[in-house]
């Protein structure tokens, strides 16, 4: 069984919320959509879904054209970021209640109810009412209706947004458990790269209503194809500069260099941007040729075990996620330096045309 979107696009009062866009989602699968707010990501579930028609294109389900068909024969179970819940019912019949419309026997809807309970730890609330639960307890309530539903196509749209971080974190790891042995297609909406990368299996990161790179998780982390994906899959979003390959030198800003080797090496002569993550800048030098930048110091952030810094490099705006608490004064001249293993490059349209190092061998 397989989901497959050939050419889709969604057009709403003249904006376009979809891009033609192609995708194919295999049976079994953790499928994360990675991207901001206003990316596309809960437009193209309503398409999957069939909350809403493409303008153009069609969508296979197993086979099947369903580009036309009604939400309700598709088979599919969505949860949203707010608690939806029946609150007149119990938590039993809210979990129950898709299996009532299906007529299933009371025995199957009885055990099943009771197994996808204790998977969300609901157990003990099952004849209490919806909004006699915690926050959280709501959510679990949509998430174990979800899983008895038995449905092909499961869309989670950013589900544990509004829970506290302590659940988040468990619900995290749950979820793949829960669903692993489903062998449904699993679609799960996020803004937050940690946690496409702590669901794992594929990602399709999303920028203005396009997807950029589609693959398995680690791939596109490591391998962005392009500039707008690496921003997109990194929280602080990656850092760039302008950078000139000359002879077997790398030119950086602040009159730095560094030596053109490995993947750099093959790279023509002429103009690049140069890419690397927030948690690669660090405050102190660890080797020779170890990149130094100088920037002047905007805003810092703590959140704890760690400093934001954010910087003016030349008139660009840097995020380096620095270890440990720092003290440091707004308007200093900060300087900062990067190792030349973390830096990708890109051509100046945008496209990846050499790794850093770090990640290939990885």
């Amino acid at each position: 069984m397989s989901l497959v979107l050939e050419g889709v696009s969604k057009v709403v009062n003249g904006q376009t919320h979809i891009y033609t866009t192609d995708l194919e989602l295999q049976s079994g699968t953790m499928n994360v959509l990675l991207g901001p707010t206003s990316s596309g990501k809960t437009s193209l579930m309503r398409l999957m879904a069939g909350l809403d028609v493409p303008n153009t294109g069609k969508i296979i389900w197993g086979g099947q054209d369903v580009t036309g068909m009604r939400v309700q024969e598709r088979g599919i179970a969505m949860v949203y970021q707010q608690f939806i819940n029946y609150p007149s019912m119990t938590v039993y019949e809210n979990i129950a209640s898709p299996m009532r419309l299906l007529k299933q026997s009371a025995s199957q809807i009885d055990a099943a109810v009771r197994q996808a309970a204790d998977l969300m730890k609901l157990g003990p609330f099952l004849d209490r009412k919806p909004l006699e639960l915690s926050g959280g307890q709501q959510q679990r309530c949509a998430l174990a209706r979800a899983l008895v539903k038995d449905a092909g196509l499961v869309l989670l749209d950013e589900p544990l947004a509004n829970l506290d971080y302590k659940l988040r974190e468990e619900l995290r790891a749950e979820i793949p458990k829960i669903f692993e042995e489903a062998g449904s297609i699993f679609v799960y909406a996020t803004t937050e790269p940690e946690e496409a990368l702590l669901l794992g299996g594929n990602t399709a990161a999303m920028w203005e209503g396009r997807i950029t790179q589609f693959g398995l998780t680690p791939t596109v982390y490591r391998r962005p194809i392009n500039a707008t994906t690496a921003r997109v899959f990194s929280d602080p979003p990656m850092n760039f500069l302008n950078i000139q390959k000359t002879g077997a030198r790398l030119q950086f800003g602040d009159g730095q260099a560094a030596a053109a080797s490995g993947a750099f090496a093959g790279l023509d002569d002429g103009d690049y941007i140069a890419g690397f993550r927030p948690n690669h800048l660090e405050l102190e030098k660890q080797s020779a040729d170890t990149l130094e930048f100088s920037g002047k110091l905007r805003v810092t952030e703590i959140t704890g075990s760690e400093t934001f810094v954010h910087l003016d490099h030349q008139g660009d705006s840097w995020v380096g996620l620095i270890h440990g608490v720092r003290d440091l004064k707004i308007g200093m001249s900060l300087k900062v330096y990067l190792d030349p293993s973390h830096v990708y490059i890109f051509a100046q349209d945008g496209t990846s045309v050499a790794p850093a190092s770090y990640a290939t061998a990885a």
